[in-house]
């Protein structure tokens, strides 16, 4: 027979380890009960009453049973009864889930107030004013938060009290405002809702608790959690406590205190408290509070009981706190207390100096920071006011800032920044055209797409500050303008600042606050608490990690940067990129080339300029591996927009030769679905001589490398492989060259060939694959694509928000590795492919390579290495550490 569920618990009777059924909250609040803290008495209605609630619309069997022993025994504890006419007890109902979210569902105060027990109140208490202001806080909140009364109808009548009297401090109203205003807030309750304010004071409780339960599935709640990724099957608790009252005069009063600054981390007691006051007045800032430490002078004897009891917080958690306290008529109460959330600056700070302190352990101040706070210190941020509004807001898709003129194309942003001039790349959406633009310009605005669009990735990649999907700007690259939806209109030329982190655009140029963490991860040199507290963190995290970080990076500039971030090698050389700019013309000619001879001729111009690539990036990794991708894309990506020339065109009365070959070829080249056409290993094999010209780049750059000493450690990848057959023949192509080069320079060249893994059909053969691979990569944005029958820029900008906001989606799969479907197919392909071949290398180079959360799938998966974008190489190398310490889960330790 089973144990019957139990419900309802006593502070006394729990514990920081139930977490789960108690919350976040009411795990404290036992917690404090359990260390001998003074905490007011009360008990816990447990996260699966919530949840039996929510799933059934009915309170569970028993739990009212439950409610009323344990209200009997605080009302034992206490010696007075909830609502009692002479000296009544109250209490209050807050929410506490597992997860802190602050302010997102509901509370109420003073519960067991009515129309006789506030006069009792009254007489106990010696303070007819408090009472009724008491009584009025309960008629409002409950009114709004129980019985859905629109809270605006409150608040316009205590501003007309307000008005009245001649003030704008509710704290001015006296005792007859009071009563009176309780009595229009009844009134404003039965005129909305068809009822009366209750004035049973178990039907108050009963109704309260009701409502924070329904507060759960809210929509402050339900956004907050798809926010934070928080379940949405997690339910809350709820806590109902013994009142203790703030408001009872200047020997009373309420606060919030930090163990630590949450700001910069740094020690000491940090807070506010607010004199005569409830504690939703702090919260809601109805009246300036003021700083912690005058406490100190308006009740000495309180702030020091209150040090010592944060002092034994912080010692019992190891970890900043974040406490509630109340102080009624000179005696302290603590009403609350969680790990505190902090900045990213502080997250690092804390940890370090913990660990400094023998607090805790290096392995535990690893697991308390991440790579998403360690990516927001790296970049440059505006010093930026209440005062500065932005333009525009878009979706925050590489963090930092920059400040320039506006430009609206490549050609134009690379010769301003000829010029010394700082620019910002606007456009309705970016395409490999713009990227010489993109590398030229400080920034990258679109009025389209989102956080994995062409400009995210590519920007990401380059370090670039990027603002995607601004929809509320009308770009206008004719008329050298943009207009947002308020009518102002920017003009090329004109200056914006782009702030990347916040994901805003504002007119002209805000000032600008350098990263010292940046600079110090390139230097390895610490400059303060902070940057030595990152560095710290990032060596233990190397300590520990199985996953090598690699970097994604087509330049020996960017190779450089890496490396100086820590890059133990490039994981994704993207060959296409070399193509670009001035050598487009050259592409060109390969393509209109009319016969093999011309073909070859344009061909073998390439081959220099690819070679000088690959020498220069295998000089900046020397000793480190180099895994270079032949060319991917289709080829019509390299030729003028179809539609734009075939409009040209038609307003030329006689086009010239060149033009009309260039209009056949890109009509030849045309193609439904490009992006599933005629690219990758496809294009290598249909196309006589391009992969060998590649291949002997590579070959010749290895020995030039050779030749100066050096160590090059170049490999091969054939993209797009759908079938082993491919891979062979391949293969077989890329062999014969390097054997023609080891032959005319005498050296010989083992060079690693391998594929990358984009396409499920290849996670599943995977067992085939790796019988002609010498490694795995996986293309993981195009193996999502693929997955999921998605294209991500299109999907980005139509049902992807919708999608966001309805729940379907947690988080992008594009952002965030999908574990259920490209992840297994992942996780299938590794275990198909060792086991063919036990010695096969695995990594990622999509942009999941820098994503936190992936980063751990990719470290359970049994992969090698990540490689992502330069700049998020710092992160990855601390989530590989944090992986390899955490086990299956990221830390929630905050």
């Amino acid at each position: 027979m089973s144990t019957p569920t139990k419900y309802v618990y006593a502070f006394a009777e729990g514990g920081r380890e139930m977490a789960d059924v108690l919350g976040g909250k009411g795990a404290g609040l036992a917690e404090m009960t359990r260390l001998g803290l003074p905490v007011p008495p009360g008990f816990t209605v447990t996260t699966e009453a919530c949840r039996s609630y929510l799933t059934t619309g009915q309170e569970p069997p028993g739990l009212g049973a439950e409610e009323a022993r344990a209200l009997a025994a605080l009302e034992q504890t206490m010696g007075r009864t909830l609502g009692a006419p002479d000296d009544p007890l109250l209490v209050s109902v807050r929410s506490g889930a597992r997860f802190s979210m602050p302010g997102m569902m509901e509370t109420i105060l003073d519960i067991g107030l009515n129309d006789q027990s506030v006069a009792g109140l009254a007489k106990a208490s010696g303070q007819e004013r408090f009472a009724w202001d008491s009584y009025r806080r309960l008629v409002q909140m409950f009114g709004r938060t129980v019985l859905g009364v629109d809270g605006d109808l409150f608040e316009q009548a205590i501003a007309a009290h307000k008005a009245q009297r001649g003030t704008r401090d509710d704290h001015d109203l006296d005792v007859g405002e009071l009563a009176a205003l309780t009595e229009e807030f009844k009134a404003i309750i039965r005129r909305e809702t068809g009822e009366d304010f209750p004035q049973d004071p178990a039907e108050q409780l009963r109704r309260a608790v009701r409502a924070v339960f329904d507060s759960w599935n809210g929509e402050r709640a339900r956004v907050y959690r798809r926010r934070e990724h928080i379940p949405d099957d997690l339910g809350t608790a709820v806590n109902v406590q013994a009142m203790v009252f703030g408001n009872l005069g200047s020997d009373s009063g309420t606060g919030v205190a930090f163990t630590r600054d949450p700001a910069t981390g740094a020690r000491g007691v940090y807070g506010d408290y607010l004199p005569d006051a409830q504690g939703e007045d702090v919260v809601s800032g109805v009246r300036d509070a003021v700083p912690l430490d005058e406490l100190k002078i308006l009740d000495p004897r309180a702030y020091v009981e209150l040090g010592d009891h944060l002092r034994t917080l912080e010692s019992h958690y190891r970890d900043l706190c974040d406490v509630e306290f109340t102080i009624e008529r000179g005696r302290l109460w603590i009403l609350q207390t969680r790990v505190g959330k902090r900045t990213a600056e502080a997250a690092f700070r804390i940890a370090h100096d913990l660990r400094e302190e023998g607090t805790i352990t290096p392995d535990e101040a690893l697991a308390r920071v991440d790579g998403a706070e360690l990516t927001r210190l790296m970049f440059p941020r505006f010093d930026t006011t209440p005062a500065d509004v932005p333009l525009a807001r878009g979706v925050p898709a590489s963090p930092g800032a920059a400040v320039g003129v506006v430009v609206f194309d490549s050609a134009e942003a690379r010769r301003r920044a000829a010029d010394g001039r700082h620019t910002i790349l606007v456009r309705r959406e970016t395409t490999p055209d713009d990227l010489p633009g993109m590398i030229a310009a400080q920034a990258v605005l679109t009025s389209r797409g989102g956080k994995t669009s062409h400009a995210a990735v590519v920007a990401r990649g380059m370090g670039k500050v990027c603002v995607c999907g601004a929809e509320s700007l009308t770009v206008d690259p004719a008329a050298r303008r943009f207009t947002t939806d308020t009518g102002v209109v920017v003009r090329e030329g004109d200056t914006v600042s782009v702030d990347g982190t916040a994901g805003t655009v504002h007119l002209g140029a805000l000032p600008l606050t350098a990263s010292d963490v940046g600079r110090a991860l390139e230097t390895g040199e610490s400059t303060g608490p902070l940057t030595e507290a990152v560095l710290t963190a990032l060596a233990h995290a190397d300590s520990e990690r199985r996953l090598e970080v690699r970097a994604n990076a087509d330049t020996p500039e960017d190779a450089a940067r890496a490396r100086a971030l820590g890059a133990q090698g490039i994981g994704l050389c993207r060959t296409e990129h070399m193509f670009l700019g001035e050598r487009r013309q050259l592409v060109e000619a390969m393509i209109l080339a009319r016969d093999d001879t011309a073909r070859e001729q344009s061909l073998a111009a390439l081959l220099p300029l690819q070679r000088a690539d690959f020498t220069g990036i295998l000089k900046a990794m020397d000793g480190l591996p180099v895994t270079i991708r032949l060319i991917d894309p289709p080829l019509h990506e390299f030729l003028p927009d179809r539609t734009g020339l075939a409009v040209r065109l038609a307003g030329i009365a006689d086009p010239d030769v060149h033009d009309r070959e260039l209009l056949d070829a890109v009509e030849r080249l045309h193609e439904q679905n490009p992006m599933l056409g005629l690219r990758g290993v496809r294009l290598g094999l249909a196309v006589p001589g391009l992969m060998a010209m590649q291949v002997r780049a590579i070959a010749e750059a290895v020995t030039d490398r050779l030749d100066a000493g050096g160590r090059p450690r170049a490999e091969i990848m054939i993209p797009l492989v759908a079938t082993v057959e491919e891979l062979r023949q391949a293969r077989a192509e890329a062999e014969r060259v390097l054997a023609q080069v080891a032959a005319e320079t005498g050296r010989p060249l083992d060079l690693p060939i391998g594929t990358m893994i984009e396409l499920p059909r290849a996670a599943l053969t995977a067992g085939r694959i790796a019988e002609a691979a010498d490694f795995f990569s996986f293309g993981t944005n195009d193996l999502t694509q693929t997955t999921w029958g998605l294209s991500r820029d299109d999907a980005e900008a139509s049902f992807f928000p919708l999608y966001l906001e309805k729940g379907i989606f947690g988080v992008s799969p594009f952002e965030t590795i999908d574990p259920e479907g490209v992840g297994r197919l992942v996780e299938l392909a590794v275990e198909a492919g060792r086991a063919v071949r036990p010695s096969l290398q695995t990594g990622v180079c999509g942009e999941h390579g820098g994503d936190p959360e992936s980063i751990h799938f990719f470290h359970r998966a049994g992969l090698d290495y990540v490689s992502c974008s330069p700049f998020r190489v710092p992160a990855a190398r601390l989530e590989a550490g944090r992986a390899a310490l955490c086990g299956t889960e990221i830390s929630d330790s905050r």
